[in-house]
């Protein structure tokens, strides 16, 4: 399990998550932000947090769980806040 995948990526005031057919889509005050996923990981909005879990330990897994909750991490913070 990746460590950075393990942490929740929360969701401020304002910003929407939604996620169906292997699209994570964010909308907030600043725009609206797409990104295509992997079906080796597991994504779950739950009330104001997102939960990434990783289906399998497999080394390439390992590295969508981090890279995946890092991009929505990014995509959540230019929704609401943009991009400096």
């Amino acid at each position: 399990m990746s460590k950075v995948g393990k942490l929740p990526v929360a969701i401020p005031a304002g910003v929407t998550v939604n996620v169906a057919d292997g699209v994570i889509a964010v909308k907030g005050p600043k725009g609206e932000l797409k990104q295509s996923f992997h079906n080796e990981i597991d994504i779950k909005v739950e009330g104001t947090e997102v939960i990434l879990t990783a289906k399998d330990s497999s080394k390439q897994t390992n590295a969508y769980h981090g890279l995946y909750r890092s991009l929505l991490n990014n995509m959540v913070k230019d929704a609401a806040v943009g991009f400096p």
